[in-house]
């Protein structure tokens, strides 16, 4: 076990901020893991967990311990005719699993194809895309308690998930570290969900139709690369808001003021797409200084130069925050996690 200080984040996360952390450990086993945590280090600073450095924020320096969770592995279990668990360590890449699973023929997470990020970190949001979410193919996660250091188990309920929502984001922030997840998915009859999106468009597009869950994939990745920048390319950590939901007395009295408003029904509740009102609110494409909201996807706010600090994309998405709430009345909330 190594413990380095004072060094960069930088390559560990996507929107290539530049800020230090004190201490850093890279690990790859839940041994090495459960070593360093006990250092004295360990015990005395604060912590932070990385993943694919995907979904978070680093604002200022980090004056404490930051884990890459680095653990690799993949195993299967066919259960019956038509299901089989994947179970993947937390390190392992997104994409590239979903990819393996596709080769394997394993439906289930086609949908969310090339959402960036490691598998560790997909419960904890409860990612999704177009129409699909981690909830709908969950079976259970390995967590580290980091009060005991005992090694728990996760199943569905218990994770509570919501709208880019869980568990470990609410009461078990900071209290868990997961180490894999298991994935219960489909290996014959499979469900092909196309309705969401454009997805039905661009399988057109590819002259699909009767689509296999590696056309969906296919689509999907196409849809992605039109419209979302690569974070190799440019710093960015792809949604960077939740799409709010409002009550439809509110949503109906916007509708009076502004006709093309769009929504989709959530109960007694209207989701409506953020990406939507931050283009109304005249932010698709704007840059100041260093930070941008993205051309194509005004949902994406992107570190432009390659220079923004954590703190100036913060401010950046404090003023869309405001803009849309001026003009709406909704009020926005971050989806990526600041630091």
């Amino acid at each position: 076990m190594l413990i380095q200080e004072n060094l960069s984040l930088k390559p560990y996360n996507t929107f290539g901020v530049d800020i230090s952390a004190r201490y850093f450990a890279e690990v790859h086993s839940v041994e090495e893991l459960i070593e360093t945590l006990q250092s004295s280090n360990a015990q005395t600073l604060p912590l932070l967990f990385l993943g694919g450095g995907s979904n978070i924020l680093l604002t200022k320096d980090f004056d404490g311990l930051a884990i890459r969770l680095s653990l690799k592995g993949i195993k299967e279990e066919i259960i019956n005719e038509n299901e089989v668990l994947v179970t993947a360590k937390a390190g392992e890449n997104w994409h590239q699993f979903v990819m393996y699973c596709l080769e394997k023929n394993y439906g289930g997470l086609e949908n969310l194809s090339l959402i960036p990020g490691n598998v560790g970190t997909s419960p904890m949001q409860n990612i999704g895309a177009y129409g699909t979410e981690i909830k709908d193919v969950f079976e259970s996660c390995k967590v580290l308690n980091l009060d005991t250091s005992e090694i728990e188990t996760f199943y569905l309920e218990q994770c509570r998930f919501g709208y880019r929502d869980s568990i470990f984001k609410q009461e078990g922030k900071g209290k868990y570290v997961i180490l894999e997840v298991t994935f219960r998915l489909t290996t014959t009859n499979h469900k092909i969900d196309v309705e969401y999106g454009a997805i039905e468009a661009e399988l057109e597009n590819l002259e699909i139709v009767n689509p296999t869950i590696q056309d969906v994939s296919k689509a999907v990745i196409n849809i992605r690369q039109s419209k979302l920048p690569d974070p190799k390319v440019i710093g960015n950590a792809g949604s960077f808001f939740k799409n709010p939901t409002i009550p439809i007395a509110q949503f109906e009295a916007l509708k009076q003021q502004f006709e093309n408003i769009p929504g989709y029904p959530n109960g007694d509740f209207v989701k409506v797409p953020a990406g939507w009102l931050i283009e109304q609110a005249g932010w698709k494409g704007k840059q100041i200084g260093n930070v941008a909201s993205n051309q194509l996807q005004a949902l994406v706010i992107i570190n432009a130069t390659g220079n923004a600090t954590g703190k100036e994309i913060f401010d950046f998405s404090t003023m869309i925050i405001d803009s849309v709430k001026e003009k709406y009345g909704i009020e926005l909330e971050r989806e990526v996690n600041i630091i």
